[in-house]
């Protein structure tokens, strides 16, 4: 006898439907799994037989068992499949009936005594289930609150083999489970966040985390050791705004296929946040795999990458960023196909002066040579450089900051002037698919930031006497845009271009 269930199957942060057909005939008592499965899913059916022994069902006696993972071409990875798999043996053995099997989409790894354990994934098939028109998902309790976030789609989470069967055959009720959103969003964690108010001085740093949290901008800090780079990487995600339902919904997304959600954390509510060690391989930036996974660019997506010590990160990786920081999203290539994450960054990356990390420090002298200086920034190459919108000297803090009682202002106070300039870009660009100045493309650069005639005769001085490049010359215009949304300021006066200028520190230097 045949029989079929649905399941789904990740590719990239997007879900493809799998059937899974199970055929249970007379023969020599053999059992194998077709179309392109993993090792995982190969093992499927030794958990399969022991969960069925366990819950009171017997796996089909001198039988021929075949489990086919159609489409065959793609390739099968995981034991989501266990579920779906020992339903499908169920009903095609005759112990179940298999009339409500297509109504639903299946997923969930079967322990041994028949218990659901959580997969990877559940929102992408949620909202596969839903797109196909399916009346829910049966999925692990452990993923049901992920799933519950898609409107629109029964979810029901039983805790074991035992309660599926049950509940596909009538005999056991299952609530569907829910979700609500508006308190969800509204819920604070416990944690206690950290205020910009905590850093003494750097006040000409905290100005330029503020224009690049208001226009989205990428931000490099340039300091010597103890000057409060990491101090202030770490708290602009509290200057930054709250993360919208959509954004949610994609960050989501992404932490869910890479297994990086909590049990029974339905949504990414914050702002991500990824601060990986320079030591990472160039997959663990990027993304890769046989089967490719979403990176620390993709985990950031909507968020914020933090990269300290810039130039002691692999030279490869750092060139793999330029599509995503300039596309805001990352291909990942493989033989076995090809997936797209999103990557709409906000990097802010630090690094020392030089090697020793004194260089021009007054009070102490620094030890590297020119050459040895010169080669330290090397390590980031132009092409990369010219994608950081920001480039900014963090210098040391000196004593009367250190000891001052005075406090500057707040996240708080500083995230209310960049929702002001947010708004304001958001009804600039409303329609479009750019959501910050960071974003705009070259007809909009065109269209909305063009500078006063005292602005546009000091940006030509500049580019003529320090000669930036085509792309060096959009983002000044950009970040001059976000100035002025800043200052509530429609047109682009020179002011604004002055201070995108100043932001360009490391293309003076290097026409000095």
């Amino acid at each position: 006898m045949l029989a079929k269930c649905f399941s789904a199957a990740a590719q990239g942060v997007e879900a493809a439907p799998v059937e899974v057909e199970v055929d249970v005939a007379p023969g020599m008592a053999t059992q194998q799994i077709v179309g392109l499965p993993d090792a995982a899913v190969k093992e499927s059916l030794h958990r399969v037989r022991s969960a069925l022994a366990h819950t009171g069902f017997s796996w089909p006696a001198n039988k021929r068992v075949t489990v086919n993972l159609a489409p065959a071409d793609t390739r099968k990875e995981g034991p989501l499949y266990d579920l779906p798999i020992a339903l499908g043996l169920m009903a095609a053995a005759g112990q179940l009936e298999p009339a409500r099997l297509g109504a639903f989409l299946m997923v969930g790894e079967l322990a041994l005594d028949g218990r659901l354990r959580p997969v990877r994934g559940v929102l992408l098939y949620a909202l596969l289930a839903r797109a196909e028109g399916r009346k829910g998902i049966l999925c692990p309790p452990e993923n049901a609150e992920e799933a519950a976030v898609v409107e629109g789609l029964e979810v029901y989470a039983p805790a074991t083999l035992g309660e599926a069967v049950g509940f596909l055959c009538g005999n056991l009720r299952l609530e569907p489970v829910r979700v609500d959103l508006d308190a969800l969003f509204a819920h604070e964690d416990g944690e206690a966040l950290l205020d910009l108010a905590d850093v003494k001085g750097q006040e000409a740093a905290k100005r330029a985390l503020t224009v690049a949290a208001a226009g989205g901008h990428n931000i490099l800090m340039i300091g010597p050791p103890g000057s409060g780079k990491s101090m202030l990487a770490k708290r602009v995600p509290t200057i930054l705004p709250p993360l919208t339902l959509p954004e949610a919904l994609e960050t989501t997304k992404i932490w869910s296929v890479a297994g990086k959600l909590r049990p029974h954390e339905p949504l990414v509510r914050r702002r991500p946040v990824r601060d990986p060690h320079h030591t990472l391989s160039y997959p663990a930036l990027v993304g890769g795999g046989i089967d490719p996974k979403p990176g620390e660019i993709s985990l950031a997506h909507h968020g914020v990458l933090f990269l300290d010590e810039l130039p002691e990160f692999d030279r490869k990786a750092l060139e793999a960023m330029r599509q995503p920081l300039e596309d805001r999203v990352i291909t990942v290539s493989r033989v076995s196909g090809r997936a797209r994450f999103p990557a709409n960054i906000m990097l802010v990356a630090a690094m020392n002066p030089c090697p020793c990390g004194h260089y021009g420090d007054p009070k102490r002298a620094c030890r590297c040579s020119e050459m040895q200086i010169q080669r330290y920034f090397g390590r980031v190459s132009g092409p990369v450089m010219d994608r950081i919108d920001l480039h900014v000297e963090v210098p040391h803090v000196p004593y009367e900051d250190l000891s001052s009682e005075r406090a500057g202002p707040s996240s708080a106070e500083v995230r209310g002037t960049v929702l002001a300039a947010r708004k304001l870009q958001q009804a600039r660009l409303a329609g479009s698919e750019a959501h910050c100045n960071a974003a705009l493309s070259e007809k909009q650069v065109q269209s909305f930031c063009k500078p006063d005639k005292e602005g546009s005769a000091l940006l030509k001085n500049a580019v003529d006497a320090l000669g930036f490049s085509a792309r060096a010359y959009a983002r000044i215009l950009k970040v001059a845009r976000t100035i002025a949304d800043l200052e509530g300021a429609e047109q682009l006066g020179a002011a604004h271009v002055s201070e995108a200028l100043q932001y360009r520190s490391l293309d003076r230097e290097k026409k000095e």
